[in-house]
């Protein structure tokens, strides 16, 4: 086998290589010698059909199923004697002469870029200090019992908090607009469904009483056509209801699974599920400000096959969200410029995190794998269960082991990095939005 390799641009790479006759030539004849002794050909008894009828009816067909064989196996055998390591898969063009018994080819590819991963000690995080506090946890109380409050009819003036069923209809410019009418619509005062404005000039109200109101709408409101517009609201409300939370008793600790320990022992699995949770959304923010650093500080040329490939596993996971929306027969083919940004910067995220497992030596920590499967079973009522399902799934295991490694690799450049400890609460992390 002979072998040239030529860089054409950037990672894109050529190699020319030639499988001389003799090789070629035995490994047809080997294949005919096999389909000879298998072949049922009229007019012949098994195994004795002549040479010349086999290269006749399945010379041409064997030549083009061994050449393809020759190219792949020979590529294979090039690149590990060359030492390059490609980045998806080859385009094979055989360039042999129609009367060559040798077989010559190109094959074009990418190969991995060369990554420095630098300035690591430039990086700057602020990690959050935070703990779950006794106030944190009677709000998650609040929370808990609004989720199974009940409503009660009254006749007051509305007030936060309170559902109304209203009649509304819109008006720009003295016309009515689509989307912009309802009857017996329900709202929850507070809830911030509606545009802002609506729901607070709406307090005070009382069943019966019309009103109108002027609001505008937000300049990034969805509709190109209502975007920083005026509007005004004929309104009335119907019926206005109260909310009534339940008591917080042994049958309210129920209600979650709690037939032991009534409150206190409702209030300590919800701390612990709080915890849990808070200690996920820290490492969270750690790893963004990590992973934003590290993007910021070193440049990596991406290969287009990894950028393509990435596009298509995006591609495919908006298509499995879009499934239960629509027919899978009517759903259009999602543009790749729709995932290009967010391709090219998980390519990037991946080659300079698999630099920083490379250069460091990481290997896979077996007690940080089986503490993630803790902590993701122990959210289920069953958390043995789950995690023998974990143990027993290749492919779920292989999984936690890649979250695993790369969560060592953030916390090792973390700790190379310029971290800042900074006092939080709970609220602030947990609903960043919210602030």
């Amino acid at each position: 086998m002979q072998v040239s390799v030529e860089t054409i641009e950037g990672l894109e790479r050529r190699l020319t290589i030639t499988v001389p006759a003799e090789t070629v030539n035995v490994e047809v004849k080997n294949r005919l010698r096999h389909i000879a002794k298998t072949q049922r050909i009229n007019g012949f008894r098994p195994g004795k059909v002549p040479p010349s009828v086999i290269q006749k009816r399945f010379g041409q067909s064997v030549r083009q199923e061994v050449t393809g064989d020759l190219m792949q196996r020979n590529f294979v055998e090039a690149i590990v004697a060359e030492k390059i390591n490609p980045a998806g898969r080859p385009q094979f063009v055989e360039k042999s002469a129609a009367n060559s018994e040798a077989i010559e080819f190109e094959a074009t590819f990418e190969v991995y870029p060369d990554v420095e991963v630098k300035d690591l000690e430039k990086i700057a995080v602020e990690r959050p200090v935070v703990e779950v506090t006794d106030k944190d946890l009677d709000e998650m109380f609040v929370t808990l019992q609004k989720q199974h409050q009940t409503w009660k009819e009254n006749k007051r003036k509305t007030k936060k908090g309170d559902k109304l069923t209203l009649d509304f209809s819109g008006r720009i410019d003295g016309e009515e607009f689509e989307g912009g009418k309802a009857e017996d619509f329900e709202l929850e005062l507070g809830a911030s469904r509606m545009i802002p404005g609506f729901e607070t000039d709406i307090v005070g109200m009382k069943v019966g009483e019309e009103k109108t109101i002027k609001v505008t709408f937000p300049e990034d409101y969805h509709a190109e056509n209502l975007k920083g517009k005026e509007a005004e609201f004929d309104i009335v409300v119907k019926k206005t209801e109260g909310s009534i939370l339940p008591e917080v008793d042994g049958e309210f600790a129920k209600l979650f699974g709690i037939e032991d320990g009534g409150v206190e022992a409702l209030r300590t699995e919800v701390r612990k599920n709080m915890t849990r949770e808070l200690t996920q959304a820290v490492k969270a923010k750690v790893k963004e400000q990590v992973i934003e650093g590290l993007l910021a500080a070193n440049t990596v040329d991406l290969p287009k096959a990894l950028v393509a490939q990435e596009v298509d596993v995006l591609r495919q996971q908006a298509m499995q969200r879009f499934q239960g929306q629509m027919d899978p027969k009517n759903m259009p083919e999602l543009p790749a410029e729709m995932f290009t940004e967010q391709a090219e910067r998980r390519v990037k995220i991946g080659l300079l995190l698999g630099e920083v497992i490379k250069t460091n030596e990481l290997k896979v920590d077996e007690a940080k794998v089986d503490e993630l499967i803790a902590s993701a079973a122990s959210a289920y009522e069953d958390p043995q269960e789950v995690i023998n399902y974990y143990q027993s799934n290749q492919e779920l295991n292989q999984q936690m082991q890649n979250v695993a490694l790369e969560e060592q690799a953030v916390e090792l450049i973390t700790e190379k990095a310029s971290v800042k400890d900074k006092k939080a609460n709970f609220k602030d992390i947990m609903n960043p939005e919210a602030k």
